[in-house]
């Protein structure tokens, strides 16, 4: 089996802002959705942070995400209300004031105009950290905010889901890992050995391991990862050999 070269990684991190994310009043949906956009882009999610509403708080989580990878997106805190503060924790962050986007007014004007007109609340909605860009939201009306690798983005998931659509292919990227499961009910302990070497034993493949309790049996499904799909094939379709040695049936696809 031929070893794979790894080409440059691009990586990401995203920040979850909003009190009621950690509350538990609303499940967070925004993660998995970020994550498997990115991967189309050839972007791997490296990290996620979930913040309150808190200035200092989304100051630090940005600081960090921004620093650390690539790209760094926050989700939340873009909206109407008094306490969606990212926009100004973001142009604190950078040291720069908070303005009101021409374009972005001109937008919110023409989607309210038969909504009862712009009021304090909706002009919020336009108001950027100096030097922003404007992602585009085909579904709301206001925009999300792209300032050098800063990605604000709402909360909300379908709207979040139209800013990353008009975000498609505008970011620098590399190769998107193709993932290839099988699945078996063998518990994790008696079959690590089979998944540490088989990772071993080719460069640039990854394994990861998804226990599960189905049917009153314990089983797992395991996910191959490469940015060579052909490889990957081949080293799920090995390590369904070694798990079917070991007396465990294999389902491809996973269980």
């Amino acid at each position: 089996m031929e070893a794979c070269k790894l080409a440059r990684v691009w990586t990401a991190g995203l920040a979850v802002i909003g009190d009621e994310i950690l509350s538990g009043r609303t499940q967070d949906r925004n993660v998995a959705q970020v994550a498997a956009w990115l991967n189309v882009q050839g972007i791997r999610l490296a990290e996620v942070r979930v913040v309150p509403d808190i200035e200092e708080r989304i100051i630090e989580a940005v600081d960090a995400l921004r620093s650390a990878y690539d790209y760094c997106f926050t989700t939340g805190g873009i909206g109407p209300t008094h306490d969606d503060i990212t926009v100004d924790a973001i142009a604190k962050a950078l040291g720069v004031p908070v303005v009101v986007h021409p374009e972005a007014r001109a937008i919110l004007e023409r989607y309210y105009a038969g909504k009862g007109g712009l009021n304090e609340g909706r002009l919020r909605m336009a108001r950027v950290p100096e030097g922003a860009e404007l992602i585009p939201n085909r579904m709301s009306g206001a925009p999300g905010i792209r300032i050098g690798n800063l990605f604000l983005m709402a909360g909300v998931p379908h709207i979040t889901a139209q800013m990353l659509d008009a975000l498609t292919g505008t970011l620098e990227g590399g190769r998107p890992l193709v993932s290839v499961t099988v699945g078996a009910f063998a518990p994790e302990s008696e079959v690590a050995d089979i998944l540490r070497e088989a990772e071993r034993a080719t460069e640039g493949v990854a394994i990861g391991s998804y226990p599960f309790f189905k049917e009153g049996r314990v089983g797992a499904n395991f996910v191959v990862r490469s940015e060579e799909g052909a490889l990957a094939e081949e080293v799920a379709a090995e390590l369904a050999e070694k798990l079917a040695e070991a007396g465990f049936a294999v389902t491809e696809g996973g269980i």
